[in-house]
């Protein structure tokens, strides 16, 4: 395998609608999406677009929807690793002015232990921390075998600060930095004490604060999107992560700035997109935002 993307599936329904109904009311609405969700499995999808293909280790049920999902998974050439449950998880979610509310149903009781695979010939681990003992086991095992780690910190979870040993490249989001009561550059610091090679807190709009081995605290600003132009901006944040690793395996040359401006310029297509799916930039698409970015700066 060339990388190992591990995490929890969803299959999400994005919806634009002004309003939810509640008792015996009903809406109709304006446009919907279906599509593969989760935080590392839409990284995952994201990097298969690109044109790197990892296994994806994620949960996955035998019903309509996870059959649903694994013909996705085949269309994008994507092999998958099943950790069973009893159901699906599925997530609605409502975009609106720049946020989305989300209303999930998750299944996260494993009906077996998580499959031990083989890391020969990996080059990367991606992981969001979901399936919190394959993530130790693998991001433990990669570590030790010097191939990349990479860990989504979108929030805290039960491993989050004993995953953190095992990782090298940390990108956390605003959230997490308030769950711990930190600003981002202090969130940036505990990352550094933890042995993070690379660190970065992704904050929307306003860009991302980062470091990287003897380097001092960075700011990226977000490329400037007009507001009409912004339908979903859900699963942004896992383009960015599926988007960087592409970029560490594909142009190592380009360093760790160039890896995030790659990606900056992924999520800023993404955000421009109805659903998970159709927010996947292609590479043509990247390099079209990065151009658009330069032509708009000069």
């Amino acid at each position: 395998m060339d990388a190992l993307f591990i995490g929890h599936t969803y299959i999400d329904v994005t919806l634009i609608t002004d309003a939810l109904p509640t008792g015996d009311d009903k809406t109709v609405a304006e446009k919907f999406a279906v599509s593969f969700g989760g935080n590392a499995v839409t990284a995952a999808f994201c990097c298969a677009k690109l044109g790197i293909k990892p296994d994806l280790l994620c949960t996955m049920a035998d019903d309509w929807l996870g059959h649903m999902f694994v013909d996705m998974a085949r269309r994008y050439a994507i092999p998958l690793h099943a950790r069973k449950v009893r159901d699906s998880s599925l997530s609605f979610i409502i975009p609106k002015d720049g946020k989305r509310a989300i209303v999930r149903c998750r299944d996260d009781k494993f009906l077996h232990p998580f499959p031990l695979l083989s890391l020969d010939h990996c080059r990367a681990i991606h992981l969001d921390g979901h399936l919190p003992d394959a993530a130790i086991h693998f991001a433990r095992a990669g570590r030790e075998a010097g191939i990349l780690t990479s860990l989504d910190g979108g929030g805290m979870r039960e491993n989050t600060l004993e995953l953190l040993k095992w990782i090298d490249v940390a990108v956390v989001a605003e959230r997490l930095c308030e769950q711990m009561d930190f600003e981002p550059h202090e969130m940036l610091n505990f990352l550094k004490s933890r042995g993070c090679v690379v660190g970065a807190v992704t904050m929307g709009e306003k860009g991302i604060l980062w470091y990287e081995r003897g380097s001092g605290i960075k700011a990226m600003p977000a490329l400037s999107i007009p507001k009409e132009n912004v339908i979903d901006t859900n699963g942004a944040g896992d383009v960015f992560h599926g988007a960087y690793i592409y970029s560490a395996m594909a142009r190592p040359e380009a360093g760790w700035e160039g890896h995030f401006e790659f990606a900056r310029a992924a999520s800023a297509h993404a955000i421009q997109h109805l659903g998970n799916e159709a927010s996947l930039p292609s590479l043509a698409d990247v390099e079209a935002m990065i151009t658009s970015a330069a032509a708009n700066a000069s």
